[in-house]
């Protein structure tokens, strides 16, 4: 280390040393050639009483020059990266030598002779800023040169969609970095007046009608889409069009980065498929949520999983007074814990490791730490492992939530929202059925103690640990086959975010007992959800990466449902927050129910599927799936 160093500092030295007599040699050419220019090089028409003060200030000149560029960093300055700073310190530096010099030739002119003509110290300038400009930017210069021709078989063609503030910033980026291997080959934007016009020395080609035309005129390769502030339907329109070339999409994150000054290419990402929703992002009433939140003892349970850890993000954002984490994987735990803490240094986070199924355990945690208002997003969820583990999905998922619920509503939690979905509306899956049965607790407790029970229901979040899009990614990387189930399968989206802040704000409507029921929109194709990631990478669908069809799973259905026809629907402030009443049930008859099926589901020889039919009548199952899933 010590010698690559001083090898280093050698090399810095040599580069001082070679700058320094560069500039000597400057000076004294550029004050001889202004001379020469001023007289068309013609050295007989020279006067000598022009010459003598020149002669006579030289040596003084050579070294005020040389100090006054020191102190404007030209030998401490990093050349490769030179910019407009340091072009605006050079000139500034060149015109104070100028002055200095024509001052000094006053002071040495001998009474009698005639004073240098005016034109020769605007030579004299321009000819010292061309010199020492040719030295240092030369190397600039020379570096990007070669470095583009380094790149030049290997480099990534580049269309940029934006012809903005945001799409300047990018361009001049990439055309002026010696690193990236990115060349911008035309520019695409709506606007007609910019059409034939150049930025950074790159051509505006036309409109969004002609991204796929020269996509392919251009052997584009990648296409960077820098408008931050146009809206997701807008964005979705011109996403469409980019995924048909086969191209890799890239895009800004947000309109913030270019209010912040963020704009760069290490700020790109890449387009995901929920880019290709096509509708806004999902807003909440923030205002009502902060003054749920604020100054309260929240307890999150499964606060380690997708969906928990966006809840306790969101809600160390509105100054809980306690954020409780409650969670049975460490792992988990732990990432979420060093987030937090990094991003909330004043947080007052406590995070236990804890299984809801233990109920001294969870008894000790309400009692201990008395929190206020709770989630509960712990729940076994993944639909063909369940269907394989029944009775996992029914001691975890049902008599979890049964007891988390009893040791809040024994020691005076305000709120309970447990996060159901809508598997649990007519399942056909055990674990869709022991959610609706999580969703009948609720709702009984609600009637019995002071606590309000509430339960929030809805489809699937994009990105979740377990869903299908991290599983089509990875089969993309592994090149593939993507596994769609059916061709016509649909399922509900949003995203995690969007998701959590309906839950969030669904927990501060409530008043007790209601299933909240998010609008997730309209219902999406998973075949085209898989098209759409497979050219989102820059492959072609069945060329690239093959789909294949592998049918449906044990307890899967084509479509999801979110309401019981005998649920109804009533809206509230937010129109993407409904509510289905509760439906009527025998409560004793219920309890005799839950407690037989407590029994039933510590056995390992006996299937449950049919005692949780008789609880939840709507559920139905083959009796082929019912074998498969015996002896857990």
């Amino acid at each position: 280390m010590k010698k690559d160093k001083k090898v280093f500092n050698v090399k810095k030295l040599y580069r001082r040393t070679f700058l320094l007599i560069y500039d000597i040699i400057s000076v004294i050419a550029c004050s001889y050639l202004a001379i020469l220019i001023r007289y068309n090089f013609e050295l007989t028409e020279i006067p000598g009483h022009f010459l003598a003060p020149v002669n006579r200030f030289l040596p003084l000149n050579v070294l005020i020059t040389i100090l006054i560029l020191y102190l404007f960093r030209m030998y401490s300055s990093m050349w490769v990266f030179a910019g407009e700073t340091e072009l605006q310190n050079l000139v500034i530096a060149s015109m104070l030598s100028t002055i200095c010099y024509s001052i000094g030739i006053q002071f040495f002119r001998i009474k009698g002779e005639q004073a240098v003509p005016s034109s020769y110290y605007f030579l004299y300038m321009f000819l010292l800023i061309s010199f020492i400009f040719v030295s240092r930017f030369s190397y600039r210069f020379l570096r990007s040169l070669k470095h583009k021709q380094q790149n030049k078989n290997n480099s990534i063609a580049v269309m940029v969609i934006g012809a903005g503030e945001a799409g300047n910033a990018i361009i001049k980026e990439i055309v002026n970095s010696n690193f990236s291997t990115m060349v911008i080959r035309c520019i695409i934007d709506d606007d007609k007046g910019k059409w034939g016009r150049f930025i950074q020395g790159i051509k505006v080609v036309g409109g969004r009608d002609r991204i796929m035309e020269c996509a392919d005129i251009y052997n584009i390769d990648e296409i960077i889409v820098a408008m931050p502030s146009i809206s997701r339907k807008e964005l979705s329109e011109i996403l469409d069009i980019c995924k048909e070339t086969n191209c890799k999409l890239r895009s800004l994150p947000g309109m913030y980065q270019l209010v912040n000054g963020e704009v760069s290419v290490s700020k790109l990402r890449d387009v995901e498929v929920e880019d290709l929703l096509g509708r806004d992002p999902i807003e909440v009433d923030l205002n009502s949520i902060l003054g749920y939140v604020q100054g309260k003892r929240i307890l999150v349970t499964g606060g380690g999983g997708s969906i928990g850890s966006e809840i306790c993000r969101q809600i160390a954002s509105h100054n809980p007074s306690m954020l409780i984490i409650v969670d049975i994987y460490e792992n988990s735990a732990y990432d979420i814990q060093q987030e937090l803490l990094g991003t909330y240094p004043d947080l007052n986070l406590v995070v236990l490791i804890a299984s809801v199924r233990n109920t001294n355990r969870m008894n000790w945690i309400f009692e201990h730490y008395k929190p206020e208002i709770v989630y509960h997003a712990a729940a076994h969820k993944h639909v063909p492992l369940m269907e394989t583990s029944p009775n996992e999905a029914i001691k975890n998922n049902v008599f979890g939530t049964f007891k988390t619920a009893q040791a809040a509503a024994m020691n005076g939690v305000r709120r309970f929202v447990m996060i159901s979905t809508d598997k649990a509306v007519n399942p056909t899956n055990i674990m869709g059925a022991s959610k609706r049965i999580c969703e009948m607790i609720i709702q009984t407790f609600n009637r019995h103690y002071d606590t309000e029970f509430v339960a929030v229901r809805f489809g699937n979040v994009l990105g979740s640990n377990g869903s299908v899009i991290p599983l089509f990614k990875k089969q993309i990387a592994a090149g593939g086959p993507v596994t769609v189930t059916d061709p016509n399968i649909i399922r509900y989206f949003m995203t995690i975010p969007e998701a959590v802040s309906l839950v969030l704000q669904a927990g501060a409507f409530a008043k007790g007992g209601e299933i909240f029921v998010l609008d997730m929109g309209k219902p999406v194709k998973i075949l085209d959800l898989a098209k759409n990631l497979i050219r989102l990478s820059g492959y072609r669908v069945d060329e690239d990466i093959k789909i294949e069809f592998t049918g449906l799973r044990p307890g899967e259905k084509l479509y999801e449902e979110l309401l019981m026809a005998e649920e109804g629907m009533k809206e509230t402030s937010n129109k993407l927050i409904h509510i289905g009443k509760p439906i009527e049930i025998n409560e004793e008859e219920f309890f005799v129910q839950l407690k037989h099926l407590k029994d039933a589901s510590v056995s390992e020889d006996q299937d449950i599927r049919e005692m949780v039919q008789q609880i939840v009548p709507t559920y139905h199952f083959k009796k082929e799936d019912a074998k498969k899933g015996s002896g857990n």
